[in-house]
């Protein structure tokens, strides 16, 4: 029997998510979304940045409260403060892990935080030690990882592994790696860093890009075997690898991805609309798995075989991700085959004569407008059998 490697799905929507500008959300929203995602499967809700604000740490705390089967992390600066307050938010956590971060690129150290190479090393392994005498479960990520010198992040990760980190994050903050390279950065780590320790290494990937999702899988083929990603992929900038992407291809390429995760897919549609509505705004209308246009079609070709065999133009069915159906969407470049389908469902029987009289009706509006509605069709079967001229509905004569 095949076996399959496990990969931790690591949801970032409530903290990286919440950082892309309109997004912010409130208490009740961000509980709604807690209780979407753990009823979806992923492993760890990251809640919030406790130290950020009072708003973040009650939610944080409330969905550590409420949330008990799932990891509830918590995301910290390697300042004591920091650590302290995100332990407090997560003392009722039934599964709580502390994620502390510092980057470690030349760039930050030098334009951002005004400190030196051994300064950042010895926070880093601060932070972890102190967190690890709240939790047992501590994450470390070195912010900006893709662009800092390899030898020095590397340094900085075993200080963290050293000092008790059970996660090792390799960010690709601003979204500027391309999937050799980020996959050979993931491989280095392990080789140099792990070396056979029980320490996951994680992935998280931005979109500035565009490669957030291919980045992400890139990783898990070298050997990272838990994604952060947010649903719809939102997130600061371009935002983070979607994990919507990452469930599906990780169950549609099986023979390329040999990994599975716990994510229940058929919940995903529904994950999607819940965030959609907390933030104020859909997802973009051909945003793959999710978008109203994943599983439309208009063109003639591709509507005929959908008709005949789904899977002529669809690589998952819209039921595995939880959309209600495909859809056959009407317009310039439909053929006689979608629109005889779309009258039948309507209830008309159409001859094979009358469809080539009605399609030439059909494609005439259709260039006038963007989508056809299902009166204009029932107008147009009505002006050729009573062989009017008189326009279609919607459409000046």
């Amino acid at each position: 029997m095949e076996t399959r490697e496990r990969v931790r799905i690591f949801d970032t929507t409530l903290r990286d998510g919440e950082q892309a500008p309109g997004c912010s959300m409130h208490l009740d929203e961000k509980l709604r979304i807690a209780r979407m995602l753990e009823r979806l499967g992923v492993d760890v809700v990251e809640a919030g940045f406790p130290i950020a604000s009072d708003g973040d740490y009650r939610a944080v705390s409330a969905i550590a409260r409420e949330c008990r089967s799932v990891s509830v992390a918590a995301l910290c600066r390697t300042a004591a403060g920091d650590v302290v307050r995100a332990a407090e938010a997560l003392e009722s956590a039934a599964r709580p892990r502390i994620h502390t971060f510092i980057a470690t690129s030349d760039l930050h150290l030098e334009a951002k935080l005004g400190k030196s190479r051994a300064q950042v090393l010895e926070a880093a392994a601060a932070a972890v030690e102190l967190a690890r005498t709240y939790v047992d479960d501590v994450e470390f990520s070195a912010e900006d990882a893709t662009r800092s010198d390899v030898d020095y992040l590397c340094d900085v990760l075993s200080a963290a592994a050293d000092a008790g980190a059970t996660v090792l994050n390799v960010p690709d903050t601003v979204g500027y790696s391309t999937p050799a390279e980020y996959g050979e950065l993931i491989r280095t780590v392990i080789d140099r860093v792990v070396r056979g320790r029980a320490i996951t290494v994680s992935t998280h990937c931005h979109n500035d890009l565009g490669l957030a999702v291919a980045n992400s899988l890139a990783a898990l083929l070298a050997g990272a075997r838990q994604v952060e990603c947010t649903i719809n992929g939102i997130g600061e900038r371009a935002g983070n690898a979607a994990l919507e992407e990452i469930v599906a291809a990780l169950n549609v390429r099986r023979d390329r991805l040999p990994f599975e995760s716990s994510v229940d897919a058929t919940q995903i549609y529904a994950a999607s609309c819940l965030v959609a509505e907390a933030v104020g705004f859909g997802v973009q209308p051909n945003k793959a798995i999710v978008g109203r246009n994943a599983f439309a079609h208009e063109a003639g070709i591709h509507q005929h075989g959908v008709i005949k065999n789904p899977l002529c133009y669809e690589i998952l069915t819209p039921e595995s991700v939880g959309v209600p159906s495909n859809a056959i969407v009407l317009g310039k470049h439909s053929g006689r085959h979608a629109l005889a389908l779309r009258y039948s469902e309507l209830g008309f029987t159409i001859a094979t004569a009358e469809l080539d009289r009605v399609y030439r009706r059909f494609t005439a509006l259709a260039d006038r407008k963007k989508r056809v509605f299902d009166q204009d069709l029932i107008s147009i079967l009505a002006a050729d059998r009573d062989g009017s001229s008189r326009a279609p509905v919607g459409v000046s004569a």
